[in-house]
């Protein structure tokens, strides 16, 4: 039997690189208001979206078994900061361009945190990547809207997609940039009294 974890997130991206690691990846519902607070940094932001996720799946959890979940529950969180202000998903074409054009040429940062709760402990966790794209023209900024692969990711592109081939230099964590970095995951993980990467046991 492979270890299992229970992600409280609906990202394909999280779910691939968990089961790349090795983990069986079962659902849990979080759903939470993602309203930024009035003058929060994109730091304090995206730990507490981590948190409050948990805390959610963990208490939907409770409302449906009587003992607590055998298995670690994940919840991450992503946000992209430019000059200190928070860039979420794009709410339509012109909003993801104008997000595009405010990356072309510059660095920004890509925040993830994420909260392992497990045997009544809740470990979390911050990781921050610089990343920085080529200048950009504005048929490449078209074409890539076209793509519809901006628009339902936070400051309009995937590192992991088309939106790769914009980036210059990252400093960072790959796996953070998607969604879920894996040295820090495993990490807590760890901490948490989990088994990690590379497995001590067999498992088919």
């Amino acid at each position: 039997m492979k270890p299992a974890l229970y992600l409280a997130s609906g990202s394909p991206r999280r779910k691939e690189i968990l089961e790349n690691l090795g983990y069986q990846v079962l659902r849990l519902p979080a759903d939470i208001n993602e309203t930024p607070y009035p003058g929060e940094t994109a730091s304090a932001y995206v730990a507490r979206m981590a948190a409050e996720k948990n805390a959610a799946a963990l208490a939907l959890w409770h409302t449906r078994h009587i003992h607590t979940p055998e298995y670690p529950l994940l919840t991450a969180d992503t946000t992209v900061a430019l000059n200190n202000q928070i860039l979420g998903k794009p709410d339509n074409a012109q909003h993801a361009a104008e997000m595009l054009s405010a990356l072309s040429g510059s660095t920004h940062q890509v925040l993830t945190s994420v909260c392992v709760y497990f045997n009544d402990t809740r470990q979390c966790t911050t990781q921050t990547s610089h990343v920085t794209f080529k200048t950009l023209n504005p048929s490449e900024i078209s074409a890539y809207i076209a793509s519809k692969e901006p628009l339902d990711k936070a400051g309009a592109y995937g590192i992991q997609g088309l939106g790769g081939v914009f980036i210059t230099h990252l400093q960072g964590s790959f796996t953070g940039v998607m969604g879920l970095p894996v040295y820090e995951t495993t990490l807590l993980l760890e901490e948490c009294g989990y088994i990690t990467p590379p497995f001590s046991i067999e498992y088919g």
